[in-house]
């Protein structure tokens, strides 16, 4: 365990067993459709790689980037920084994210690419923290990894100040990490 870490909330154990059967359900509910992922940049990198390499059905991969900062602040509104390349309309898309938290930057998602007009448009999150959300968020998860209590968590993607994405576990920092 890394010396800033405070307590691993989630194992790589933990983590293999549930993408396999994340994978294996998506598989299974996807048989036979035109499938394409939309990974959104980038702390779902990694639990993207692992996910799709457990769907066993054909299928495409495609990315977006969204934003509401500009340099450390946020603007409140969404900005698209880089769009998805595939043409949706018509297709089985699901929706790779790292955390559902407010449910801010998932509801933008959502409906932008369902603006697209895929043939269906699903979730499925990593982490899910309920306890966050805005009142008044639409959108839900329809494939969860984990839900987890409301604690700021890094690892397995997940950053603070763009440090520990590459941890194999899911961890919750020291409070003096932060400080640092």
């Amino acid at each position: 365990m890394h010396s800033n870490i405070q307590k691993v909330l989630i194992s790589q154990e933990q983590i293999k067993a549930r993408v396999a059967e994340l994978g294996a359900q998506i598989a299974k509910d996807y048989q036979g459709k035109d499938l394409v992922f939309v990974g959104v940049l980038k702390g779902v990198v990694v639990f993207f790689s692992d996910l799709v390499r457990a769907v066993d059905l054909p299928c495409e991969f495609d990315f977006m980037w969204i934003s509401s900062y500009q340099g450390t602040s946020s603007t409140g509104s969404m900005v698209v920084k880089r769009d998805v390349s595939a043409d949706l309309k018509g297709r089985h898309v699901v929706i790779l994210e790292d955390i559902f938290d407010t449910g801010n930057s998932l509801e933008f998602t959502y409906n932008h690419l369902l603006a697209k007009e895929p043939a269906s448009l699903r979730i499925c999150t990593f982490l899910d923290k309920p306890e966050r959300r805005r009142a008044g968020v639409s959108v839900r998860a329809d494939y969860t990894g984990f839900t987890i209590p409301n604690e700021f968590v890094v690892g397995y993607g997940m950053d603070f100040n763009e440090k520990y994405r590459n941890l194999p576990y899911i961890g919750v920092l020291k409070p003096e990490a932060y400080e640092k």
